[in-house]
């Protein structure tokens, strides 16, 4: 606060105050400033027009100063009343609502069976800004337009602009809006509560009327004739909305890649019509058809026909079908078959079995339990396509399990311990061609893959150039299917056994001292006489000291 004022002892009043003339500067100083981008704000050090501050203290005299000596211009007590808050309206009545139910009567044109309809309404008075709006609830199935019937406003009182106030409204009194007219009848505890708080009397509450049409909808007069129950109109009126939910299994096993899939049987009753949904699971693998079969009404029985175009791209009318299905053809434990597919039905929602207790009591309806989890696909008979000659068997059989065959998988773990191991043998060619005679070759079996090779030695002047025979390839017995594949292993490779490898017969003569060692070590899976057979052949090479190859590494090939 600043001021000029050198008359000291005069009220400051208008008109004991003088202006100094000579005084051209009138601004007043900046108190707010902003460092690095924050508002600061400052205390002045001087006043408007550059006119010098009290100090905090001289100001504080000043002030009581005048306080004494103002006189007291009542003569009265002073008035020591405490003064309330003043809390405004929009606040003290926020969210405070004024409810009333009231009727209004519509009249019915052309129709003979009433004159007019009775509909019930509910009126809402805001009295934070004195609005109204008028609610009728929605009634099921009335085929009228119900909800909002008027939007919150200030209603019209008279003509002269006068607008409804909570103190007009009352119970037993009409409202008239907008040309109708609302008959209030009760109103809820906190309307009752705040009128009489404000000294308003209310009226009793009335009954409001029945409606004529529902009462007799509710109430049909006594008649001799009654209603057929396959009328489709009783049908719809009885059972909108009313579904039976089964759970079942899809029983596609019949097909070549087909399985036991889980989906959701609908039948509505309020037309016989019946939908299936596959139950789709996350991360299964399957693209998602939610709807297996949209909802139709399939049938049950179809007359035999005897056309000679295909039946079954045409439609099936109903004078084609003899029975369609029922709920009575739905139960728990037995498979029902739609559209040519089986689903075994396993169990049903609380309100299927509440409709079968009270419809159909003689049928059972129980939780079918499938007996114990085993692989659905385990008994059916697996059809495998025969070998196209391309590859071998796995890579013939690797065009079952996708559009783009794969190659086929391999024995990790098997690889990994056998990944070097190799039985070697030496053998020579059975022919009767006089010119094969003394050609001498090595047989490498591959532990790892079950694999074999043939490899030829160069015999000087034998006019025959050695070097590999047979590349690796796993070799099928004499005798063998494609349904029961045997291939050649370790157990069948005795000395002086003979091995049938595509059409050409080799005599084994001697193997490495690694074969033996190995053989030993899997006695159980060799049969005896392999095992002698290589003892008698290779205990003169052990008793001599000869060295043998410990590992069994296809690096040089033995000699013969």
């Amino acid at each position: 606060m600043s001021w000029n004022w050198e008359s000291h002892g005069l009220p400051f009043l208008p008109g004991f105050t003088f202006r100094d003339v000579t005084k051209s500067a009138f601004h007043r100083s900046q108190t707010l400033k902003y460092n690095n981008g924050y508002a600061l704000a400052y205390r002045p050090t001087v006043g408007i027009g550059q006119d010098p501050l009290l100090s905090e203290e001289l100001l504080q005299q000043e002030i009581s100063q005048l306080s004494f000596e103002t006189p007291d211009i009542t003569y009265d007590s002073a008035d020591e009343s405490i003064v309330e808050d003043f809390i405004p309206a929009h606040v003290a009545l926020d969210k405070k609502v004024l409810r009333y139910y009231a009727y209004f009567k519509e009249n019915v044109l052309f129709s003979s069976k009433e004159d007019y309809c009775v509909r019930p309404v509910v009126i809402y008075y805001y009295l934070e800004d004195d609005s109204m709006s008028i609610i009728e609830p929605r009634v099921e199935n009335s085929g009228i337009p119900q909800g909002k019937r008027l939007k919150r406003q200030r209603l019209p009182k008279n003509e002269y602009g006068a607008h409804y106030q909570w103190k007009d409204l009352n119970v037993g009194m009409d409202l008239e809006v907008y040309g109708v007219k609302y008959h209030i009848t009760h109103c809820d505890t906190f309307t009752k509560e705040f009128l009489e708080s404000e000294g308003i009397v209310l009226n009793d509450s009335e009954p409001t009327p029945v409606d004529p049409y529902s009462n007799r909808r509710k109430n049909p007069p006594a008649s001799f004739t009654k209603p057929p129950r396959f009328d489709p109109m009783y049908q719809f009126l009885t059972m909108d909305r009313k579904v039976l939910h089964f759970f079942a299994l899809w029983d596609d096993t019949d097909s070549l890649f087909g399985e036991m899939r889980p989906v959701t049987v609908q039948y509505y009753l309020v037309d016989d019509t019946v939908e299936v949904n596959e139950v789709y699971k996350r991360n299964s693998g399957r693209f998602p058809f939610p709807v297996l079969m949209h909802r139709q009404k399939p049938p049950k029985k179809v007359k035999p026909t005897f056309q000679t175009f295909p039946s079954c791209v045409l439609e099936v009318s109903a004078a084609e079908v003899d029975e369609y299905y029922s709920p009575k053809d739905f139960q728990l434990g037995q498979a029902v078959t739609l559209l040519g597919r089986r689903f075994l039905l396993l169990d049903c929602d609380a309100f299927t079995k509440e409709y079968y207790e009270n419809n159909h009591p003689a049928l059972e309806i129980k939780p079918f339990v499938v007996p114990k989890k085993v692989d659905l696909l385990k008994d059916r008979k697996k059809e495998v396509p025969p070998y196209n000659g391309f590859g071998s068997f796995e890579d013939s059989l690797q065009n079952c399990f996708s559009l783009i065959p794969e190659p086929p998988k391999k024995d990790v773990i098997k690889m990994l311990e056998n990944g070097d191991n190799v039985l070697r043998y030496s053998a020579r060619l059975d022919s009767q061609n006089p010119g094969d005679e003394g050609r001498q070759f090595i047989v490498s079996y591959y532990l790892s893959d079950d694999t074999m090779s043939i490899f030829e030695n160069n015999t000087r002047n034998s006019g025959i150039i050695g070097g590999k025979f047979l590349r690796k390839n796993r070799i099928h017995k004499p005798g063998s299917t494609v349904d029961n594949s045997e291939f050649y292993s370790p157990a069948d490779f005795a000395i002086g056994a003979t091995l049938e490898v595509f059409s050409h017969r080799f005599v084994l003569t001697d193997a490495d001292p690694y074969v033996l060692k190995y053989l030993e070590s899997i006695a159980s899976q060799i049969p005896l006489q392999t095992l002698e057979s290589l003892r008698q052949k290779l205990s003169v090479g052990t008793a001599n000291n000869q060295p043998a190859d410990q590992n069994g590494h296809d690096e040089a090939e033995p000699s013969s």
